[in-house]
């Protein structure tokens, strides 16, 4: 059985102004929790946006295991403010990404696993709070458990703890790194902050300008990287 969920072939994205990625080649396994770091405009989010098929690449090809169409992928946006007065519950806003999702007719298995998303995601305590009304924190686990709720095979954080508190991105971290562990799902982190990548993750891609390197994550040299807040 291949122990690989995806793999990138002389992949690069040509914008007017510059190329990214330069011919990026790499794999990963099954299980793994993948830290993507570089500076600003090496092509971090290019490549998130390529893997979630959303961009096409200029050159090159994404493959996945067995199939694309095989691999479920549950993504965690960068922190959005939602207003106070926003009107769903946690548990509506987390059940969102059921298909056609309406409660209270979900079936048994559909309240069944939302439940235990919401346990695993420690929400289960203000899941009839608004949204709107929670910590930052407590928005980004809703974001991580509606990622969750399809038993995604990849899941994919897209800078999910760049305006979080020190506390609350140890918190959102540790709980992907046990999802990780017991779970068994495919993490990809992208992110600035490279002593929480070293602390959580176990392997890296660090893009650059000129090339990349990957590895494990003990083997990244954080004199390689200068971060900053933007990306492309």
């Amino acid at each position: 059985m291949n122990d690989l969920i995806l793999e990138t072939h002389d992949l690069w994205e040509d914008f007017s102004e510059k190329k990214v990625l330069n011919n990026l080649s790499f794999k990963l396994k099954r299980g793994t929790f993948l830290s993507i770091v570089g500076e600003n405009g090496v092509g971090k989010t290019t490549l998130i946006r390529i893997i979630l098929g959303q961009l096409k690449p200029t050159h090159g090809s994404v493959e996945f295991f067995p199939s694309r169409k095989a691999i479920k992928i549950g993504y965690v946006p960068q922190f959005r403010n939602i207003d106070d007065e926003y009107p769903l519950s946690v548990k509506n806003f987390v059940g969102l990404n059921f298909s056609g999702y309406k409660l209270p007719w979900l079936n048994h298995e559909e309240k069944q696993r939302l439940n235990e998303v919401l346990q695993q995601t420690n929400l289960i305590k203000i899941e009839n709070e608004p949204l709107g009304r929670t910590s930052g924190g407590e928005k980004q686990r809703a974001y991580l458990a509606q990622a969750l709720v399809n038993h995604p095979d990849l899941l994919i954080l897209d800078e999910s703890t760049a305006s979080l508190d020190p506390v609350a991105k140890e918190d959102l971290l540790e709980l992907v790194k046990q999802l990780n562990q017991t779970t068994g799902v495919t993490v990809i982190s992208v992110t600035h902050d490279i002593p929480l990548a070293k602390q959580y993750s176990t392997e890296f891609l660090l893009l650059k300008p000129d090339g990349y390197e990957c590895g494990p994550i003990n083997e990244l040299n954080i004199s390689d990287y200068q971060g900053g807040q933007e990306h492309v």
